[in-house]
């Protein structure tokens, strides 16, 4: 004969759990469709508190996207220029400062993930030339676009592709900028960086247009002197390359003339 099997009961004090469901706002159109489903709204009347439900979370993204904008100006996001850019051409030497996509990127980013915003870009190609846009969004859904055209850059002799990834970069740091409401300014400069780099300007001109070796150290002592003034090293250091440069032009006029 087998022996009976003993089956003990236990009594389990904890109760299943279900996720947290997030409570709806009870003027929400969501809300007034509960109720109109408990007292047995038809499907036409439901459809429709469907549509208003979404066209109000539309509303609550731009609204929140609008509030965080606020917020990321707040912020004090700095863009510094870094990039020196110097080419001599047919029309004379271009000389300049920019910050890259990187340096943008590096300055906006935290911020604009501090207050729920992601970016990306889209491209089109056609004709010579590109369209870049930049897309900012939300965490709740909500985003603008903002979209610049240009030729490609086959400056200071690119390649075709060349030509084509630099547009691309170019068209991505100026989109990013402009959706984002920011501007570069000039590294450790006050704000000074126009007026700096229109003292760049006016003595290197005058340092290409002197005509004798005295000259130029003439130059180079005055122009010495309102570089120290402006505080600025990295001007006067194009400065006095220009400056050699004019000597060695004038050097090898002179001993072709001898």
């Amino acid at each position: 004969m087998s022996e009976a099997t003993e089956i003990t009961l236990v009594d389990i004090d904890e109760k299943p759990t279900r996720a947290t469901v997030p409570a709806l706002a009870e003027d929400s159109p969501a809300s007034m469709m509960l109720a109109a489903l408990g007292k047995g709204a038809d499907l036409d009347k439901i459809e429709k508190m469907l549509d208003l439900q979404e066209r109000w979370e539309r509303r609550q993204a731009e609204k929140a996207f609008n509030e965080a904008m606020a917020a990321f100006k707040g912020e004090a996001v700095e863009i510094v220029k870094r990039k020196l850019v110097d080419f001599q051409t047919s029309k004379g030497r271009t000389t300049y400062k920019h910050a890259e996509l990187s340096d943008v990127i590096e300055a906006a980013a935290p911020a604009l993930s501090k207050h729920g915003f992601s970016w990306s870009w889209q491209t089109k190609q056609g004709n010579g030339f590109m369209e870049v846009s930049c897309i900012l969004k939300h965490r709740l859904g909500h985003s603008e676009t903002c979209t610049l055209t240009g030729p490609y850059d086959d400056s200071g002799g690119k390649n075709a592709i060349q030509a084509i990834i630099s547009t691309k970069t170019y068209l991505e740091r100026h989109t990013l900028k402009a959706i984002c409401g920011l501007a570069e300014k000039g590294e450790d400069d006050d704000g000074a960086g126009g007026a700096r780099e229109a003292l760049v300007d006016v003595w290197t001109a005058k340092a290409k247009d002197a005509k004798t070796y005295e000259e130029t150290n003439r130059l180079f002592r005055e122009g010495g002197d309102a570089f120290n003034k402006a505080k600025d090293v990295q001007g006067y250091q194009q400065f006095a390359t220009a400056i050699q440069g004019r000597r060695n032009e004038l050097r090898k006029k002179e001993a072709g003339n001898a």
